[in-house]
């Protein structure tokens, strides 16, 4: 596991104990592109199912994410993709 992903995902369970939690370094299919980083750690998808999203709107639920993983945007994170759930909703994974 690489250092950003292991941050991504440390920083994911202590904000919000996740039930389901699944981080995917998508970097590689983005070699050459715009914010592809020299080290290959520049694109994830975070899959998360956590009870902090209940009653939360899609864009709340971003935002938090988004903050809780200010660090590894500070360390050359360029695109997060997002499935943030509430337990008992559905989900495509």
């Amino acid at each position: 596991m690489s250092s950003i992903h292991a941050l991504i995902e440390t920083r994911l369970r202590e904000a919000f104990a996740p039930e389901r939690l699944a981080v995917l370094d998508e970097s590689a299919a983005h070699a050459g592109h715009a914010g592809h980083s020299g080290s290959g750690e520049s694109h994830f998808r975070v899959r998360i199912v956590s009870a902090s999203f209940a009653g939360r709107s899609r864009v709340d639920r971003h935002r938090m994410i988004n903050e809780a993983l200010k660090p590894a945007f500070d360390k050359g994170v360029h695109a997060l993709a997002i499935e943030a759930s509430a337990p008992g909703e559905a989900v495509r994974w």
